[in-house]
């Protein structure tokens, strides 16, 4: 039925699937991480934002733009389109060509690849300007080449008093030892396509593991796609429908039981 309707849902806006009340929990990022982080002082000042907001901005495919308060900007899932904008930092994972570059532009100061070149895991752990950026591998499978050990990661954005994660192009479920890691996400991008990440279903138990209160759906290739994956979670999450790519967010924002937030790129 839900597939039915979204057509209508991309102009109403908002639609409530579930009017159960959930516990809001504590909004905490990652208590175990081990090691003090590298600082780096930001270099471009630009958002006005209140102390405690983040304008997330969707470009499209599964990249995103981050504005801190402090002015900081971020690409996720960089693959050399950054919305108009030269970003302080992005972050790039190597699935497909569509999610990273070999050539970024050189004025960007901070460029964090989800894998090591070299081989073996990637550890990033930086504090740039106002943002705290890390990230937790996971496996990729690698087509001809088979499984390709720690070929993504998932990043980490603690800004204000949010943690934003962005699952990038991720194959498998997350284990204990990987939730340990990513600690709480109030906020989280996930590949919805269903086939070259994960089958729906599977990235539905991921985000009932997270236990996520905003999640932003990503990586799908038209409606019937994005109609697929709603439908799966109909009678458990709030359901907007948003007309702009920006939506600037803080704790106080984050709804009280989970919510799907679909976001238009431009």
């Amino acid at each position: 039925m839900w597939k039915q309707i979204y057509p209508a849902l991309l102009v109403c806006g908002l639609l409530r699937l579930s009017s159960a009340e959930a516990q809001a929990a504590n909004a905490e990022c990652l208590a175990m991480a081990s090691g003090e982080p590298l600082i780096r002082p930001a270099s471009f000042q630009v958002a006005a934002l209140q102390e405690g907001q983040v304008q997330l901005t969707y470009i499209g495919h599964s990249s995103f733009i981050i504005e801190s308060p402090g002015g900081v900007r971020i690409v996720m899932d960089y693959a050399g389109h950054s919305g108009g904008i030269v970003p302080d930092v992005v972050t790039m994972n190597r699935a497909h060509s569509s999610h990273f570059t070999d050539y970024p532009d050189p004025a960007i100061e901070h460029v964090l690849r989800g894998w090591n070149p070299d081989g073996g895991p990637v550890h990033h752990d930086v504090v740039i300007g106002d943002v705290r950026i890390r990230n937790v591998t996971t496996d990729i499978r690698g087509g001809a080449i088979g499984r390709q050990k720690d070929g993504n990661s998932i990043f980490i954005f603690e800004v204000g008093d949010l943690c934003i994660g962005h699952l990038g192009h991720l194959h498998h479920g997350l284990g204990p030892e990987h939730l340990a890691l990513i600690g709480r996400l109030d906020i989280v991008m996930v590949p919805v396509d269903g086939g070259y990440t994960m089958a729906q279903s599977e990235m539905l138990e991921v985000l009932r593991t997270l236990k996520t209160r905003l999640v932003i759906p990503m990586h799908y290739f038209g409606p019937t796609t994005l109609n697929r994956f709603i439908a799966t979670l109909q009678g458990s999450y709030e359901l907007e429908i948003a007309t702009e790519p920006v939506r600037i967010l803080s704790s106080a924002d984050l709804p009280p039981q989970p919510k799907l937030l679909v976001l238009p790129g431009y």
